[in-house]
C-alpha cells in the first residue's frame, strides 16, 4: 500500500462493536476482567489503550518500524530512548538539538551519571573522533533546529553499528513522509507528534518507533513503568492528523521552498538556511535521503533589533513556539526555542540574536509572503 493509503487505514479499521470507521476515544482507566487473570487485552490504560494501540501502529508503519509506542510528550519520548542507557553510559549527540532536549541532556541526565559530548554530524569524522569505548547512544537530529544543518544517517549508523553503538533521529522536522531513518539504518525514530504529526496545533505528545525487539520490549518497560503516556484524546487527534499528512507535508514544502527562495533575493535578509534551496551547503544530500525539504526554515536578519522589529510587525505569521501546524508560526531561537543554550554557544551555532525561524504553514504562499514582505520593511537595511 502507498503512504496515504497506510496513514488512513493502517490502526484505524472500522470499529467492530459499531462498525464506526473513526477510531473511538476509549476514555476510560481500567477494564472489566471476566475473571482474575482473564482480560480482553487491557488492564489498566497507562499500561494500554485502544486508541492509543491504534496510534502506535499507525506511527510504526509510517515509519517503516516493527513497534511504536506514545508518550505524552516529545521530551518524554526522548527520555525514554535515554532509559536505554545506564550509569556511566556515554552519549554522542548532534551539536545543533533542541533546547529542550540540550536541557534534559546536560541539567537533568548528568547528574544521573551519564555524560554527553556534541559532534558536528554534517562531518562524519568529528562524529568519529567524539565516541569513546563507553558510548553506547547516538542523537541526532536532521534537519538540525533551527539552523538546518543536514547530518548523513546512513554513513553515521554504519559508524555506530561498527562499534555497537545505537542510532536515534529526532525525525519531527520532516516526519516519515519526507524521511524515514529507519531505512537508512538507525534503530531508533523520535517525533514530537505535537508538531507534522498532529497538523493542527491542539495536541502534545511524542511516539518512538524500532525495530529491534528487545530494544522494543525495555522502550515498552518504561513506558508503563514511569507512565508518561498521552491520554485516549490526544492520541485520537493525532490519527485523525495522520490522515492528512501526505497532502499536508506537499504543501508545506512547496510554500517553504516559495518562501526560502523569496526570502533568499531579499534584500534585507543576510543568509536562508533551507535544504530545499541549491545555494545550501549539504543540499545533495538532502535530496539523496529526503523525499521533500519540509516547511522549516531560518533566516538572519543581521541584529536583534532587526528581529524584534519584524515579530512584533508580523500579522499573518503568528509569533509563538511550536511548529507544524497548518498556520505559519514565526520565532526567535535565541530567546525562546533555544535560551536553555548557553549564549556563547548559540552564538557559535549561527543561533545568534538576529536569527528568526519559520515554520511555514498551508495558508496561500502569497499571503505569507506578503506578510514577510511588509514586515521587512519596518527594519533597518541588515548590515554587510
Amino acid at each position: 500500500m502507498g503512504f496515504s493509503t497506510d496513514a488512513i487505514h493502517i490502526g484505524q479499521e472500522p470499529d467492530p462493536a459499531t462498525g464506526a470507521i473513526i477510531v473511538p476515544i476509549y476514555q476510560t482507566s481500567t477494564y472489566v476482567q471476566t475473571e482474575l487473570g482473564h482480560h480482553k487485552g487491557y488492564e489498566y490504560s497507562r499500561t494500554g489503550n485502544p486508541t492509543r494501540a491504534a496510534l502506535e501502529r499507525n506511527l510504526a508503519a509510517l515509519e517503516g518500524g516493527a513497534f511504536g509506542f506514545a508518550f505524552s510528550s516529545g521530551m518524554a519520548a526522548i527520555h525514554a530512548v535515554t532509559g536505554l542507557l545506564r550509569t556511566g553510559d556515554h552519549v554522542v549527540a548532534g551539536r545543533n538539538l533542541y533546547g529542550g532536549t540540550f536541557r534534559l541532556f546536560e541539567r537533568v541526565l548528568r547528574d544521573y551519571g551519564l555524560s554527553f559530548d556534541y559532534a558536528d554530524t554534517r562531518r562524519v569524522n568529528d562524529v568519529d573522533r567524539t565516541l569513546r569505548p563507553n558510548t553506547r547512544l547516538l542523537f541526532i537530529e536532521t534537519p538540525t533546529n533551527p539552523v538546518m544543518e543536514i547530518a548523513d544517517i546512513s554513513a553515521i549508523s554504519h559508524l555506530a553499528h561498527e562499534r555497537g553503538i545505537l542510532v536515534a533521529v529526532d525525525n519531527t522536522f520532516m516526519s516519515p513522509y519526507f524521511q524515514r531513518p529507519l531505512a537508512l539504518g538507525a534503530d531508533v525514530a523520535v517525533h514530537s507528534t505535537t508538531k507534522y504529526l498532529n497538523g493542527h496545533s491542539d495536541g502534545v505528545g511524542g511516539a518512538v518507533i524500532v525495530n529491534n525487539p528487545d530494544v522494543a520490549g525495555r522502550i515498552r518497560f518504561l513506558q508503563n513503568a514511569v507512565g508518561a503516556v498521552p491520554a485516549p484524546f490526544e492520541c485520537w487527534l493525532v490519527l485523525r492528523g495522520v490522515k492528512t499528512l501526505a497532502v499536508r507535508m506537499r504543501q508545506h514544502s512547496e510554500n517553504g521552498l516559495a518562501v526560502a527562495q523569496h526570502l533568499e533575493r531579499h534584500p534585507k535578509v543576510k543568509t536562508v538556511h533551507y535544504p530545499g534551496l541549491p545555494s545550501h551547503p549539504q543540499h545533495e544530500l538532502a535530496r539523496s535521503q529526503m523525499t521533500g525539504f519540509g516547511g522549516m526554515l531560518s533566516f538572519e536578519t543581521g541584529s536583534r533589533e532587526n528581529a524584534c522589529a519584524l515579530l512584533k510587525s508580523v500579522r499573518l505569521c503568528s509569533l509563538a513556539e511550536s511548529l507544524g501546524g497548518v498556520e505559519t508560526l514565526i520565532s526567535h531561537p535565541a530567546s525562546m526555542t533555544h535560551a536553555s543554550v548557553p549564549e556563547d554557544e548559540r552564538d557559535r551555532l549561527g543561533i545568534t540574536s538576529g536569527l528568526v525561524r519559520i515554520s511555514v504553514g498551508v495558508e496561500d504562499v502569497e499571503d505569507i509572503i506578503a506578510d514577510l514582505d511588509q514586515a521587512l520593511e519596518s527594519m533597518p537595511v541588515c548590515p554587510s
